[in-house]
């Protein structure tokens, strides 16, 4: 992302935030104290951009002093958010229940006080959790995939999905060889990489060469498609990198996994950027392209960065179709998506007797995440 686009939406984002949590501080608090706590949000807000702002520009990793000051940004900013929310919520249920007039009611100044500071409170326990704690409390998912007619030479491989690391400021190289150590630590047969992994150009080739490094660890190869965020950062120099080292890049291409009378291939597509109709006849396209070279009876993945490519994994017949992008919304509620802006958002999906996975991502497009903790999938093929 260039520098100033960048600023200007950070600082858009930041003054809608900071009206938003000035109105919700009115709501909750006697006017003296409202006016208080809207000096320090200010304050808060002013801090947030110069941690969000500032630090990537000038800083090229979080350590130290920059990822300190990055951290308490992120706390302070989800904390206002999550604050809006829940005084929204409040001022809703006691519509719902028939109150009239201010949520503020004639109470005691003391227990006043108690009941509003309630909504700061869970909002910085909130903010603690999720811009501290989940954003990296990596979970293993495994999943057994039966596959009708598999041969006894593919029973039981295992393949492993990362997806998103969306390497930078958010996301160092130290924290993506963690990733990889701790993935191969789970002995699959292959690791398929669903894109926007290399996404920062002075990091990108050292994140490639480190990638290489753990080729042995899986038998079968590392496998890598692009996602939309590398098309943005210096792609023909991520493909120079590739092509030194033995990742096995798919773009609108198949190839095979194993070999025998009955093999396994792994068709990748890149990223559609079309929109409407043009999206649909694009990916169509890029995925008509990838199974032309699979052989009859084959056993394929497909992997894509786009999740609506499961519906081509399905119309090709594809055992399996492995997609990321969506970050699983980062946010979510009883394993719920709590803004499900895609078709497919999050998990396992199921259509037509095909079997399709939206990866929850390693990395974030901000470092928060709730009810949504970033993933290492495997998948195990067993005979249906």
């Amino acid at each position: 992302m260039k520098p100033f686009p960048f600023i200007l939406m950070i600082c858009g984002l930041l003054a809608v935030v900071f009206l938003l949590h000035w109105q919700a501080l009115r709501q909750v608090f006697p006017e003296r104290w409202a006016r208080r706590l809207q000096r320090l949000s200010l304050a808060a807000v002013l801090f947030t951009a110069l941690g969000l702002v500032l630090g990537p520009l000038v800083f090229r990793e979080p350590a130290g002093l920059p990822g300190v000051l990055l951290q308490v940004a992120v706390v302070i900013f989800v904390t206002e958010v999550l604050l809006i929310l829940l005084v929204a919520l409040g001022v809703l249920w006691q519509r719902l229940a028939g109150l009239r007039g201010p949520v503020r009611v004639d109470w005691g100044r003391r227990r006043l006080l108690r009941h509003a500071a309630a909504y700061p409170a869970l909002a910085f326990a909130g903010g603690l959790y999720g811009g501290l704690y989940e954003k990296s409390a990596t979970v293993v998912r495994e999943h057994i995939l039966p596959v009708a007619d598999l041969p006894a030479a593919l029973r039981g491989f295992r393949i492993a999905q990362l997806s998103d690391v969306h390497l930078g400021w958010f996301f160092s190289l130290e924290d993506y060889r963690q990733l990889l150590e701790r993935t191969a630590a789970g002995a699959p047969d292959a690791l398929v990489l669903t894109g926007d992994i290399f996404d920062d150009d002075a990091l990108n080739g050292r994140a490639v060469a480190l990638t290489a490094q753990y080729a042995a660890r899986f038998p079968q190869g590392i496998w890598y498609i692009y996602g939309n965020h590398e098309h943005r950062r210096n792609l023909p120099a991520i493909r120079a990198a590739l092509q030194e080292t033995e990742i096995h890049l798919l773009v609108n291409e198949a190839a095979p996994v194993t070999a025998g009378e009955q093999p396994l291939y792994f068709a990748g597509v890149d990223y559609p950027f079309a929109h409407g109709e043009a999206f649909r006849e694009q990916r169509r396209a890029f995925a008509a392209q990838a199974f032309a070279s699979v052989p009859q009876g084959a056993v394929t993945v497909l992997l894509a960065h786009h999740p609506e490519f499961i519906d081509d994994g399905a119309a090709h017949g594809a055992a399996l179709t492995l997609t990321g992008h969506t970050h699983g919304c980062q946010f979510g509620v009883l394993g719920l998506p709590l803004l499900p802006l895609f078709k497919y958002n999050r998990g396992l999906v199921h259509t037509g007797g095909h079997t399709g996975y939206v990866h929850s991502g390693n990395g974030s497009w901000f470092p928060c995440r709730i009810g949504c903790p970033p993933e290492i999938a495997y998948f195990t093929l067993r005979r249906a």
